[in-house]
């Protein structure tokens, strides 16, 4: 008679205390309180109405009350964690509300039944204190988690607090950072404006050195063309005279002759015309800014051309130096007016390749004559080949060689062993930038008193 009062009680206490109610869920909280309070009555009440033998009505109405608060906690999900002690509790209520049914029974057939039925009672009341401890130790799992995860939230808002002051070092840090970027960019324009500067420096060295080369290359087509201007000139003059004689004295043959001589001679100085306009062309084209822009570009001219005017600007400088030239230049590049055979390149760009290099052959067998003397052939060669995807440009000399100790530093900036005033050290480290940038390579090969050969290979994919 007083165990259901005391289930509901628990029941409802366990609801308020275990799901803590009055936080997350105040409305529950205060329903479950009045509950509680109407449970406390109606327990009054029934104590004041078992005088009057009316329990079998309080009976039903704890049973009707057990069964809502049942019913309720299976059916609302706010209160899912309280559905093991129903389970904990349900046999027993069930065990209640069966022998309170069974009493509708005839005296005769309860008494026989109920012998049956109360051997359950105790099997629900072991099951409730098993299913009790096992709710009770889950109960300290979960308040052992929750502890966990404050603590975890403990740290969590450290964490975040610890953040919020490595942000304030990263972004006082970074200002500093970003005030060193700013003083070195402006440090690296100052760097590239003096870079600029010597490879301007550079480059006009190389143009000095052409000038005594192109000089004398231009000498030649222009005594040409003054020279066939004069022959014109006469035969004009002789043409004219031989016009003015009276017709019937004039020799036809003779001023047809005339005008084939001046049309051949007329040929060949605009032949020669065009000579002297490609060599100031080229000239412009070494001397002025690369744009970076390549063009199909006949490579055995190329480096025919650079060659013979890095000899010429070495003769002017010293007359007394002379030199063997071989070429070997491979016909299927040679193309003569046709694309075929071409590679697309920078041409002014190469072109400085070559002429950097030649001038250090030339510079290189020109010292060792000067050591050797008579007894010593200075000689540079310059080949040209197609290999499968490459073209391969060799120059070689048979100077004095490159220390090994030099070798890794050839192609560094401002490395040379030129005496002071002689060189700059910025060719070959531009010459290496330049094979690079047209994605090729270079390679030197040397044995000290014996030459040396720069090897060059450019792709050939763009041959057009």
């Amino acid at each position: 008679m007083w165990l259901e009062p005391l289930i509901a009680f628990f029941l409802i206490r366990h609801l308020r205390k275990f799901l803590r109610t009055y936080s997350p869920n105040p409305w529950w909280d205060k329903t479950l309180k009045y509950a509680m309070y109407g449970v406390i009555l109606l327990f009054v009440i029934q104590a004041g109405f078992s005088v009057f033998s009316v329990g079998v009505i309080t009976k039903w109405i704890w049973h009707l009350v057990m069964l809502l608060l049942i019913g309720l906690i299976l059916k609302r999900q706010e209160f899912n964690s309280a559905r093991n002690i129903i389970f904990a509790i349900l046999p027993l209520i069930l065990f209640l509300v069966i022998e309170d049914l069974l009493r509708f029974l005839p005296q005769k057939l309860y008494d026989t039944i109920a012998n049956y039925v109360h051997v359950a009672f105790p099997f629900t009341i072991v099951w409730l204190i098993v299913m009790m401890i096992i709710y009770r130790k889950q109960q300290k799992a979960l308040e052992r988690e929750r502890k966990k995860r404050q603590e975890e939230e403990e740290q969590i808002r450290i964490m975040a607090a610890r953040k919020a002051e490595l942000e304030a070092m990263v972004a006082e840090r970074t200002a500093e950072i970003m005030q060193q970027k700013n003083e070195l960019e402006h440090a690296l324009v100052e760097l590239k404006s003096t870079q600029t500067q010597l490879i301007h420096a550079e480059k006009m060295a190389s143009l000095g050195e052409l000038t005594a080369g192109i000089a004398h290359e231009i000498q030649n087509p222009l005594n040409f063309v003054n020279n066939f201007s004069e022959v014109n000139t006469e035969l004009i003059e002789e043409f004219q005279g031989e016009r003015s004689k009276a017709k019937d004295e004039r020799n036809e043959e003779l001023e047809n002759e005339l005008l084939n001589d001046i049309k051949l001679n007329l040929s060949k100085i605009i032949h020669h015309g065009r000579r002297a306009d490609a060599i100031v062309k080229g000239m412009l084209q070494h001397s002025r800014i690369s744009t970076g822009q390549k063009e199909p570009t006949d490579i055995n001219a190329l480096v025919d051309e650079y060659l013979r005017l890095s000899y010429h600007g070495l003769r002017a400088k010293d007359k007394s130096f002379n030199a063997a030239m071989h070429t070997d230049f491979d016909e299927v590049l040679s193309s003569g007016e046709s694309e075929e055979g071409k590679i697309n390149i920078v041409p002014q760009d190469i072109g400085r390749v070559i002429l950097n290099i030649v001038n250090n052959a030339f510079y290189a067998v020109s010292e060792r004559q000067k050591a050797e003397g008579a007894g010593y052939e200075p000689s540079v060669s310059v080949s040209t080949k197609k290999l499968n995807d490459k073209i391969e440009i060799r120059v070689k000399d048979n100077g004095n060689g490159i220390p090994q100790q030099n070798i890794d530093k050839i192609f560094q900036p401002f490395f040379t062993t030129k005496p002071t005033g002689q060189g700059t050290g910025l060719g070959l480290s531009l010459t290496y930038d330049i094979i690079k940038a047209h994605g090729g390579e270079i390679k030197v090969e040397t044995k000290e008193g014996e030459g040396t050969e720069f090897i060059i290979q450019l792709p050939s994919k763009e041959t057009i």
